[in-house]
């Protein structure tokens, strides 16, 4: 028998939802999670976020910072590697995120083109612009597929900046560390939600993408001053 075509964005099923609301209690009972800036939430779909990759589960944590509407339209752009490579965990969390499935090796415009379509036909689509989890705490270089889509889509861009996700749950660790030691204590997770910014007066994303990026620098070399 042929293999059933899965949906794009896969499912969000049942399994899917439980494991959201145990992560989302694990996340508020273990974390000091704190939020800013949700006032920036676009009121109307679609729009596309992006964010810094600290960990596999960025997604869930801005999905739920969401409007109910929001989080049923949630979508993530992920590597399809996360499906065949990762185990049980890795399917589980692209189906948290309604992953939108791509192949890293394959041709990259057809996958920006499948994304940009996901984005007109109504969801919201995370997408972080370096295109893997940090290495050492530090952004990576941006890439400009996250504003590619948002500009073809002619829909405006959410920027989310995340801090202290790689201490609790970077790709160093095979789980979460959510307590510090000396001092024993929960760590602090904090999510930046900027404003959001409009793609109409643009027309080549990589400037785009480059401005964006100084942005999160700025961010990024505060939130170490005060760390």
């Amino acid at each position: 028998m042929p293999e059933k075509k899965k949906s794009i964005p896969l499912k969000r099923g049942f399994t899917a939802r439980l494991a959201y609301h145990f992560g989302m209690w694990l996340t508020r009972t273990f974390l000091k999670f704190e939020v800013t800036g949700s006032e920036n939430i676009p009121d109307s779909l679609p729009y596309v976020i992006i964010a810094n990759h600290e960990t596999f589960v960025d997604g869930m944590w801005i999905a739920s910072v969401l409007p109910p509407q929001h989080f049923a339209a949630f979508s993530a752009l992920a590597g399809a590697d996360l499906l065949t490579d990762y185990g049980w965990f890795g399917k589980l969390i692209s189906h948290v995120g309604r992953a939108v499935p791509i192949d890293r090796k394959g041709n990259p415009i057809r996958g920006l083109i499948t994304a940009k379509n996901q984005v007109q036909a109504g969801n919201i689509l995370l997408v972080h612009p370096e295109g893997t989890r940090c290495f050492n705490g530090e952004l990576g270089e941006f890439q400009s597929g996250a504003a590619y889509i948002a500009i073809k889509a002619g829909v405006p861009i959410l920027p989310v900046y995340i801090e202290g996700g790689y201490e609790i749950f970077g790709r160093q660790y095979k789980f979460p560390h959510p307590f510090k030691f000396h001092p024993w204590q929960r760590r602090r997770l904090k999510l930046v939600i900027g404003k959001p910014i409009p793609t109409d007066s643009h027309s080549d994303p990589h400037a785009l993408t480059r401005e964006i990026e100084a942005n999160y620098r700025e961010q990024a070399a505060a939130a170490a001053k005060q760390s």
